[in-house]
């Protein structure tokens, strides 16, 4: 009788002991989700008070010119007349520009230290490309205006205006003078800015495709493109897509390093040779000189609308996302 009454006893004790860690644990659990949720939600919240405030400070410049203010180009203090086309056609153009070059370059940087790069040199090679993120843009654009800018303007761009002086419509894009500086230059520069994050995500990504993927199609005589192209691209296409819209985020908002080197003419041209602005860098250059509420809300209201086209072109890249994953799915 007395063992079975220790027998019980013990039984119970560990019954109590489990109960209690049971609800410690639920406790925890319970702490952690609502800590989750908390962080969650404050990112909407942070991201809603940003778009409430630009809202409400341009608010004055957008009932003054209506719909105007985003199809004007005129940016006059003086007269007080402002338009917000010529910041807005920097800015896609030189984001476009650069994501064409830095694009296809970085797939080729990342395939190469994935599939082709020698052991030995591949750990260097991705570290010095990633020490490019680390550099700060001021550093870029003072580079770009006093080493870069001369040497495009003394070497490249008078053979490009030379090359294609007489090609229909190239002939338009890389005319006028070569003044160094221009919306060439600013697209160059952020190619190098971005370019880290293209290589590493998309290098990461392409190391996520299982060996006996590529081993399987290297077993079936494959050359190395083929693998790349057939295995390793669709298996990691929607990482891929989303380094790069990550790397466009990084190309629409760029400041100081723009500043340096895109003119900061109030303009658009056809050719992109000439000098240009953009949204960050008007905001940037103005913003200390803004004399007046108009002129005020006016920049405040260019950074609106680069917050939209942001929000409007992650939002597509997310969408697009969401197609391939389907597609993948099915």
């Amino acid at each position: 009788m007395a063992d079975l009454s220790v027998e019980t006893t013990n039984s119970l004790s560990m019954n109590v002991d489990r109960t209690g860690a049971l609800k410690r644990f639920a406790t925890t659990d319970a702490i952690f989700r609502s800590l989750t949720r908390i962080c969650a939600i404050s990112v909407l919240v942070i991201l809603g008070a940003i778009m409430v405030s630009l809202l409400e400070g341009s608010w004055l410049a957008l009932g003054t010119f209506g719909i105007d203010f985003v199809f004007d180009e005129s940016w006059n203090p003086v007269t007080v007349k402002f338009g917000a086309l010529a910041p807005i056609y920097g800015t896609i153009m030189t984001s476009f520009l650069a994501m064409l070059l830095a694009v296809p370059l970085g797939l080729g940087i990342a395939i190469f230290l994935t599939e082709l790069c020698p052991p030995i040199i591949r750990r260097p090679i991705g570290i010095a490309i990633e020490l490019l993120a680390g550099i700060p843009s001021i550093i870029y654009g003072i580079w770009g205006l006093f080493v870069f800018a001369p040497f495009l303007q003394k070497h490249v761009q008078p053979f490009l205006i030379a090359t294609f002086a007489d090609v229909p419509v190239l002939n338009g894009l890389f005319a006028g003078p070569p003044y160094g500086i221009g919306m060439l230059t600013a697209s160059l520069i952020l190619v190098i800015m971005i370019l880290p994050f293209i290589v590493a995500i998309t290098r990461d990504v392409f190391e996520t495709v299982p060996t006996v993927l590529r081993e399987s199609a290297y077993g079936l005589g494959c050359t190395t493109w083929e693998v790349t192209r057939n295995v390793v691209l669709p298996y990691t296409r929607v990482g891929v897509i989303g380094g790069c819209m990550l790397a466009l985020g990084r190309a629409l908002g760029e400041t100081m390093a723009v500043t340096f080197v895109i003119g900061n003419a109030h303009r658009i041209s056809e050719s992109i040779l000439a000098p240009g602005t953009t949204i960050s860098a008007t905001i940037a250059n103005e913003f200390a000189e803004a004399v007046g509420d108009v002129y005020f809300s006016s920049l405040i209201a260019l950074g609106f609308l680069l917050f939209l086209i942001t929000f409007i072109v992650l939002a597509f890249a997310r969408y697009m996302l969401l197609r391939l994953e389907r597609q993948a799915g099915n």
